[in-house]
C-alpha cells in the first residue's frame, strides 16, 4: 500500500498553512499560506487528486466569534489552491467527509447544518439541519443511508437520513461529546465523551447507548475517533492526555500509546498510523502491530490533520 502513495498533505492549524510532505522522507517540500485563520480539518480524495480544507474561524469549538465561511479546494498533483467554495450563509465549516454518493458533506458548526458540496462543480447544492446547538463533527455510514453529527453542548448525536436529506432524530448521551465515528457495518456509532475518558457505543438499530467503555491508560477526556480502513480496530486520540488508544474490535484489547503534545486527527497507511500533534509541531508514526511509536518528525507549527494520496 505504501508503494502506491504519491504524496502526503497536512493541515497546519497552528501555523495556518497547508503542507505537502515527502511520503518517504517526511521532509516538508511545499508550503502554502496566506489563509484566513484558520485552516481546520481535511478531506483527501486520492483518485480525483483533490483535497478540501475548510476555514473554521479564529476561535475554538463553542467560542468562535469570527467564523469562516469557505472551503478551499487543492490540486494534489500541482500542489496548489485551485478553487474556493463559499458556504454562505452558513459559517464555521469543520469536519468534511465524502459520502458513498460521491457528494461532499461538511458540518457548519455555528449554523448547526451539514452543507452539501458537488465536487464536480465545487458548488454548494444544499444543506441539512442537524437540530443542534453546534454541529461539530460528522461521520457517514458506508452504505450511505445515515449521516451522524456530534452535538457537543447538547450531549446528543443527530441521525440524518442521507438519501432524503432530513433529520430523523437525536440520540442522547450521558455526557457532552467531542468526537464521533461509525463502524464499517454501520451497526455501531462511537461518541467520545468530552467530560470523562470514556467512549459511548451506540447501537444504531435501537438508537441508544449500549455500553460505556473506559479508555485504559488515558487519564483525561479524549477527542477524535476513527475506525481503521479494514474495520478491525478503533483508534481514539486524546488531546488532553497526549495518548492514542488502539482498540481491537474482536478482543476488546486496548493499547495506550504515548505520542507528542495534543494529538488530534490521524491517517492510516498500511500498518502505520500518522498522528498530527498540534501542541509541539510533531507528527508521530505508530507501528500498529507492535503498539508503539516508531518515528516522529517535525511538521509545521502544529498540524491537526494529515492524509495521503
Amino acid at each position: 500500500m505504501a508503494d502506491t502513495v504519491r504524496g502526503m498533505i497536512a493541515v497546519d492549524k497552528i501555523g495556518c498553512k497547508v503542507l505537502f510532505l515527502n511520503p518517504t522522507t517526511y521532509e516538508t517540500e511545499t508550503v502554502i499560506d496566506g489563509f484566513q485563520r484558520t485552516v481546520h480539518e481535511l478531506l483527501v480524495i486520492p483518485e480525483a487528486a483533490r483535497a478540501y480544507v475548510p476555514i473554521f474561524g479564529d476561535g475554538i469549538h463553542g467560542r468562535n466569534p469570527n467564523p469562516g465561511h469557505v472551503l478551499h479546494v487543492f490540486d494534489l498533483l500541482a500542489r496548489k489552491l485551485i478553487d474556493t467554495i463559499d458556504l454562505s450563509p452558513y459559517v464555521a465549516p469543520h469536519t468534511v467527509r465524502r459520502g458513498p454518493d460521491g457528494l461532499v458533506y461538511i458540518t457548519c458548526e455555528n449554523s448547526a447544518v451539514v452543507a452539501i458540496i458537488d465536487p464536480r462543480s465545487n458548488t454548494m447544492i444544499g444543506a441539512i439541519e442537524s437540530g443542534s446547538t453546534n454541529g461539530h463533527r460528522l461521520c457517514i455510514a458506508n452504505d450511505g443511508r445515515r449521516l451522524y453529527t456530534d452535538n457537543e453542548e447538547d450531549a446528543t448525536v443527530s441521525v440524518i437520513d442521507l438519501p432524503n436529506r432530513k433529520l430523523l432524530g437525536k440520540i442522547a448521551t450521558p455526557d457532552p461529546i467531542a468526537g464521533i465515528a461509525v463502524s464499517g457495518d454501520g451497526g455501531t456509532v462511537i461518541a467520545v465523551s468530552d467530560a470523562r475518558p470514556v467512549i459511548f457505543m451506540i447501537d444504531t438499530a435501537t438508537g441508544k447507548v449500549a455500553r460505556e467503555l473506559v479508555l485504559e491508560g488515558v487519564p483525561k477526556p479524549a477527542q477524535i475517533a476513527r475506525y481503521s480502513p479494514d474495520d478491525t480496530m478503533l483508534v481514539v486520540s486524546s488531546l488532553n492526555s497526549d495518548m492514542m488508544s488502539l482498540i481491537d474490535r474482536a478482543s476488546g484489547k486496548q493499547v495506550a500509546v504515548p505520542v507528542g503534545s495534543q494529538p488530534m486527527d490521524f491517517a492510516f497507511r498500511g500498518d502505520e498510523i500518522f498522528v498530527g500533534c498540534q501542541g509541539d509541531g510533531s507528527m508521530h508514526v505508530i507501528d500498529v502491530p507492535n503498539g508503539r511509536v516508531k518515528q516522529s518528525f517535525k511538521a509545521g507549527s502544529g498540524c491537526e490533520s494529515v492524509g495521503f494520496f
